[in-house]
């Protein structure tokens, strides 16, 4: 899965950009406000790119298996009654981000003519976000189901890693 590795390096990248401009501009718009000569677009770009770069953090987040779980029950299941749960949420999931970025895409093209702001870009650019990153959010869990079905030997999850990759803090 060559592909997958550098649309992954490819969104890791995007983020890095996203919140260096995101920084940038608040540091900018603060500075400018200072000395008298507000930057009244800079908020609305960090307003946009803070979205862009929520969905791609989740995208990373999914792909890692790094979202917050509560699994109070889950954890207490085999590893068999477990897999099935995680295959039957991995479906519900995968349908529920399908019709988010079918609705999300609606919603981009209703918004084509709205202006974002005082920017005077269109507002499609904040709600493209909703359908590309429930797109990428799609990919990285149709990835982690193929990886945990074919290492089943191996009792891999879909959104769980084994306890040997989990990181021990032991200290503060």
């Amino acid at each position: 899965m060559p592909m997958l590795r550098r649309l992954a390096q490819l969104e890791f990248a995007v983020a890095v950009i996203i919140l260096t401009i995101i920084v940038g501009l608040v540091f900018a718009a603060a500075i400018m406000r200072f000395f008298g000569y507000p930057l009244i677009w800079s908020v609305d770009m960090a307003q946009l790119l803070f979205i862009w770069l929520c969905f791609f953090g989740a995208a990373r987040a999914m792909r890692s298996k790094s979202h917050i779980a509560i699994d109070l029950v889950a954890c207490r299941l085999g590893y068999e009654k477990r897999f099935v749960l995680e295959s039957v949420l991995t479906v519900v999931i995968l349908i529920f981000l399908g019709l988010l970025a079918n609705e999300g895409y609606k919603l981009t093209m209703l918004n084509w003519q709205r202006k974002f702001g005082d920017s005077g870009i269109s507002y499609a650019w904040v709600t493209a976000a909703v359908p590309i990153g429930a797109i990428m959010l799609a990919i990285a869990l149709a990835r982690n189901a193929v990886v945990a079905w074919l290492g089943r030997r191996n009792r891999d999850l879909i959104y769980s890693r084994p306890e040997t990759d989990v990181p021990v803090v032991t200290e503060l």
